[in-house]
């Protein structure tokens, strides 16, 4: 009989984990809930609240184009560590992330891809659909979808959903993620020149800056009041502007006064100060100033 500790025991009568055999857990798998015992694991949003904007339908070609560039980033990768070990230097981040590509990530991202062509882009196999699917082991498929998204190829969500349960409140447990196949921008110099997107004509590239330019400069000279609505929206918005309509009615009160009262200049300072002290002189008696009359008791005292 196994003999178990009083927090192992105390997690078996709870059902925070399973109990094996020898009175140790098993390990938890991906996907099953976190080891910490919480239902839902970090960084996770719930399903049905958010997937209309977080995937998109993929473009005419497009899969086909993004699995080529994945069979290219994978060559890359393997001549990159061919590259390092014989000349002995070490890899950039970029580069690191490259060589980490394996075939077997290349094809669980044709798969996710062969999905979002069927599927306009919605994406959310589970890890298990996905080792059927690709002949490979659910760690192997864990591991491949850490490639993937470390070089920028997916971008993945974890979700929840809501389950039924007894007693008050709602219950949650995890579900399977989203995915939405990119374009990794920072790997495109490694790859080569025929896999790379066209550049843009320069007269393309120029109108765009000068539309950028044009837009700084009306940004530049618009109201806080304005420069909020025309920024920012929502409910943060409409507080922002009436923030920036304070800001505002502020400035424009500080400008009034001060045309109003303007500062003097020094010149005109000087020129009051004079002015004061001829006045003061001339209404004192006939005589020199005070200061320079003669000190009557000074006889008697010397």
């Amino acid at each position: 009989m196994a003999v178990l500790t009083l927090g192992e025991a105390t997690a078996r009568a709870l059902g925070a984990f399973p109990i094996g055999s020898g009175g140790r857990p098993h390990a938890a798998r991906s996907g099953a809930p976190h080891r910490t015992g919480a239902p839902v694991r970090r960084d996770s949003i719930e399903a049905g609240t958010f997937e209309d904007t977080f995937f998109a339908v993929p473009a005419k070609g497009e899969p086909d184009r993004l699995l080529r560039m994945a069979r290219g980033a994978l060559d890359a990768g393997r001549r990159l560590k061919r590259i390092a070990r014989v000349e002995g230097r070490a890899l950039t981040a970029s580069e690191r992330a490259l060589a980490a590509l394996t075939a077997g990530a290349v094809r669980v991202y044709e798969e996710i891809l062969t999905l979002a062509r069927l599927n306009r882009g919605r994406v959310f196999p589970s890890y298990d659909r996905l080792a059927e699917a690709t002949a490979l082991g659910r760690a192997t498929v864990a591991r491949a979808l850490i490639a993937l998204e470390t070089a920028g190829f997916l971008l993945r969500q974890r979700r929840f959903k809501r389950v039924a349960g007894d007693g008050p409140g709602p219950r949650y447990e995890q579900t399977s993620n989203a995915y939405r196949p990119l374009l990794p921008a920072r790997l495109l110099g490694h790859l080569p020149r025929w896999l790379r997107p066209a550049p843009l004509p320069d007269d393309v590239v120029q109108r765009s800056a000068d539309r950028a330019e044009d837009q700084a400069a009306m940004l530049a000279r618009l109201s806080c009041r304005e420069l909020a609505q025309a920024t920012t929206g929502g409910a943060l918005g409409r507080v922002l502007a009436r923030l920036g309509a304070a800001l505002d009615a502020a400035e424009g009160t500080h400008e009034r006064e001060s045309q109003n009262h303007p500062q003097p200049l020094l010149d005109s300072n000087i020129k009051e100060h004079k002015a004061l002290a001829s006045t003061a002189n001339r209404a004192r008696p006939d005589g020199p100033p005070r200061h320079q009359r003669p000190d009557p008791y000074a006889a008697s005292r010397s």
